[in-house]
């Protein structure tokens, strides 16, 4: 009987420590990206030592495209994201940010070198594409002025087509 009493009380204990344990731990982890919810925030280093931080860009229209030089669909879409670049060179209210995922930052200061891509290209640290979900490359969230991710683009975009500029620039409109 006082072996019974004994047991149960450390099988109490124990669960009662892994209730404790779940529920506080649910409060450290990170909400992952969504449509309509404040993209998570992230400071990162760019290929050149220059640190992004998306709370610098409130108020700016940002597409954040995750790739890797080791990815043949990321770079037949890079051209269009260089050309987009271009022609909304002179909007103070849009940036498109390149995050390299999986990749040795050598590579993509090589790419750059040979192509002439001129986005930022930031080095992901492993808790950004974790935080934003990603589940492959090319991967791209667009998000508003306000802070909030608006859509979620999973492989390739001609990103100077008509109306994917269209939509550009009514999201980075005053």
């Amino acid at each position: 009987m006082k072996n019974k009493g004994f047991v149960l009380g450390v099988i109490f204990a124990v669960g009662l420590a892994a209730v404790l344990l779940i529920a506080t731990s649910g409060e450290q982890t990170p909400r992952k990206a969504a449509i309509g919810v404040e993209a998570p925030k992230f400071e990162l280093k760019d290929i050149t030592g220059k640190t992004w931080r998306l709370a610098d860009l409130k108020g700016k229209a940002v597409l954040l495209n995750f790739w890797a030089t080791w990815c043949d669909t990321c770079k037949s879409e890079n051209p269009s994201l260089q050309r987009l670049v271009v022609s909304e060179w002179n909007n103070t209210n849009f940036m498109a940010l390149s995050v390299l995922f999986k990749d040795d930052p050598k590579n993509a200061v090589e790419y750059v070198k040979q192509t002439g891509f001129n986005l930022p290209v930031l080095i992901d640290d492993k808790k950004i594409s974790a935080a934003y979900g990603l589940t492959g490359v090319p991967e791209t969230f667009l998000i508003d002025k306000k802070g909030v991710i608006v859509k979620k683009v999973i492989g390739p975009v001609e990103w100077d087509a008509p109306d994917v500029k269209a939509y550009l620039s009514k999201m980075s409109a005053d």
